[in-house]
């Protein structure tokens, strides 16, 4: 278990969704509240870099695309201060593409990333897999 800072960012992503959870506990405790959700946007003007192989699919190009405007939103509220620490609940998918696409700021203050999807679960079955 990493202990997780009053105010620290928890994302949970997959390929087509984002939550962004602020940690409200104090003194090690796990209390999450939604803040944000993001999506994809205008990913036919938007596409991952580089040219897409041929036997990715459109599906997995939505899901590339999306991974790179996450990675440029989080890099904004960084660069905002929004945030000091974060932590990353992604599919291993998109935790893979996101772990290429985050700048070194990003990487410097990320806590924890943690391979699962449960941007269909509660906050508060988010808070207990953390709590694992």
């Amino acid at each position: 278990m990493t202990l997780l800072p009053r105010k620290a960012l928890v994302v949970v992503a997959d390929g087509g969704r984002a939550i962004l959870y602020r940690n409200e506990g104090s003194d090690g405790e796990i209390a999450l509240r939604e803040e944000k959700r993001l999506s994809p946007q205008h990913l036919k003007d938007d596409g991952p870099s580089g040219s897409r192989p041929e036997s990715q699919t459109p599906r997995q190009t939505d899901e590339a695309t999306f991974a790179k405007q996450l990675a440029h939103a989080l890099f904004q509220m960084k660069e905002r201060g929004d945030f000091e620490d974060w932590l990353l609940i992604a599919d291993p998918q998109t935790l893979g593409q996101l772990r290429g696409l985050l700048h070194k700021t990003l990487t410097a203050s990320l806590l924890r990333s943690l391979a699962k999807d449960l941007t269909h679960h509660t906050a508060r079955e988010v808070e207990t897999a953390l709590a694992a």
